[in-house]
C-alpha cells in the first residue's frame, strides 16, 4: 500500500466518523427536542387538569352558596319568630296560636335546613374564641368559672354549608 492510500484510507474514514458524529448530533437534537415537547405538553396537561379542578370546585361552592343573599335577609325573620315564640309561650291563654306559631316556624327552620342553613350551637358556659363568636360586651362574670367564658347567646349565628353567614353575638364575663 502506498503512502497515499493509506492517507485516502484515513481521511474516508476520519469523513466517515465526522458524517456519523452529525448524524447522532442530529439525533440527540432531535430527541432533545422531542423531550422537551413532552415536557411541555405533560405541564400543559397538568395545568389544564388543574383548572378543571378548580372551576368544579368553584362551581361546587357557587351553587351551595348561591341562596347566600336570600337565606341572609330571612335571617331577621327566623330572630323575629322565636321572640314571638318566646312571648306566646308566656301567654296560657293562646294555645291555638302558639300551636300555629310553633308549625309555621318549624316549617320555615326545616326549609331553610333543606337547603343548607345550620344554626351555630353556642350555649352559656362555652369559652369564648374570637374567630367562632362576635363579643357584644363584657360584664361582671356572676362566678369565677364564667370568667372568659359565654353568659348570655344575644344573637343565634347561622352556617350555610360550611361557610359562616352570621357569627352568633354573645355576652362574655370578665
Amino acid at each position: 500500500m502506498s503512502k497515499k492510500n493509506k492517507e485516502e484510507v484515513i481521511e474516508e474514514q476520519v469523513e466517515q466518523t465526522t458524517a456519523e458524529t452529525q448524524e447522532l448530533s442530529v439525533e440527540e437534537q432531535l430527541q432533545g427536542e422531542l423531550q422537551q415537547e413532552k415536557d411541555k405538553f405533560l405541564r400543559l396537561f397538568a395545568e389544564f387538569e388543574n383548572y378543571k379542578k378548580r372551576t368544579s370546585k368553584e362551581r361546587i361552592e357557587l351553587f351551595k352558596t348561591a341562596s347566600q343573599d336570600v337565606m341572609v335577609s330571612l335571617l331577621p325573620i327566623i330572630d323575629d319568630f322565636e321572640r314571638a315564640i318566646t312571648h306566646i309561650d308566656e301567654d296560657k291563654e293562646a294555645e291555638e296560636l302558639r300551636k300555629g306559631v310553633h308549625l309555621i316556624y318549624q316549617k320555615l327552620l326545616s326549609t331553610l335546613e333543606q337547603k343548607g342553613l345550620e344554626a351555630i350551637k353556642v350555649e352559656k358556659g362555652d369559652a369564648f374564641n374570637a374567630d367562632d363568636h362576635e363579643a357584644i360586651t363584657q360584664i361582671p362574670a356572676p362566678s369565677e368559672d364564667l370568667k372568659g367564658k359565654v353568659i348570655d347567646v344575644v344573637e343565634k349565628g347561622y352556617r350555610l354549608g360550611e361557610k359562616v353567614i352570621r357569627y352568633p353575638k354573645v355576652v362574655i364575663g370578665q
